[in-house]
């Protein structure tokens, strides 16, 4: 399993477990538990997902040393300081663990002050040694410059919406240069890469190599050096993504998915989004 290094020197693996609508009880658990069978070390979930309790009993049940497992979860929207590090430790509870690896900001607020806030509290965290890495998600450049005025420490990880109709070459340019890592939510779209341009585009790769739509995606992301997290709870495709780590494109492929970049976003658009000052 590839792994990318993030600036403090943390290794991530490149290709994770995305667990997005993932329902609590059993089918998060077994899909966890399949997920790990299967080869998976990275567990990506979120406090607004509701399944970290589940998914932290298959992490426990899998039988496989803690050390060797990247979990990622999220911060669910914006309060007082007292009230986050509450839900930090929340998550801790429900994932059975003192420590997670990469604990992001789900999403930005309208009001730089407050994820100015927020992340005040993340670096309190990671100086605690409670996460080992700190990072947001759906973060634009202009969230970043503007959380940067008061930050001490540099995100780690920008978790956002990347797929073939969202490719976001000039995001990762930029955080390239501020060596902050990319990772993508949503690679198919949902579902929309086995539609119109990109199902025509991507179908042609994916019978060159012998492998599904769904497994090129993933392949262009890693080779892109961008980290993956497709989420699937079907036994199936779980394996079949994991595999599509094992296909290497041509330059001139990755170029041609590149190419069916439109701008176009399948999730909330982080400047437009509907949320408040602080959530509840």
């Amino acid at each position: 399993m590839n792994k990318i290094r993030l600036h403090n020197g943390i290794l991530m693996p490149q290709l994770g477990l995305g667990t997005f609508l993932v329902q609590d009880g059993n089918v998060a658990y077994e899909t966890t538990l399949h997920a790990l069978n299967v080869g998976y070390r990275h567990i990506d979930t979120a406090q607004m997902y509701q399944n970290e309790a589940s998914i932290g009993q298959a992490i426990k049940d899998s039988g496989i040393p803690r050390e060797e497992i990247f979990i990622t979860t999220k911060q669910r929207g914006h309060s007082t300081k007292k009230k986050m590090r509450e839900q930090f430790e929340s998550s801790l509870a429900k994932l059975q663990t003192s420590y997670v690896d990469l604990y992001l900001i789900h999403w930005p607020n309208h009001d730089k002050k407050i994820n100015q806030q927020t992340w005040s509290l993340f670096e309190e965290l990671y100086k605690e040694g409670k996460v080992k890495a700190i990072g947001v998600s759906n973060f634009q450049r202009h969230h970043i410059e503007d959380l940067m005025e008061t930050a001490t420490i540099k995100p780690m990880v920008n978790q956002v919406e990347l797929h073939p109709g969202l490719s976001q070459v000039p995001l990762q340019a930029y955080l390239t240069r501020e060596g902050i890592a990319l990772e993508s939510y949503g690679p198919l779209m949902k579902g929309g890469v086995f539609e119109g341009i990109w199902a025509e585009g991507l179908a042609k790769i994916a019978e060159k190599h012998q492998a599904t739509i769904a497994q090129i995606i993933i392949a262009w992301g890693l080779a892109r050096q961008i980290i993956m997290i497709p989420k699937s709870v079907t036994p199936s495709r779980i394996e079949e993504n994991f595999n599509g780590k094992d296909i290497k494109l041509s330059e001139e492929e990755i170029l041609t998915i590149n190419a069916l970049n439109r701008g176009k976003r399948v999730y909330t658009d982080p400047d437009n989004s509907p949320w408040g000052p602080y959530a509840e």
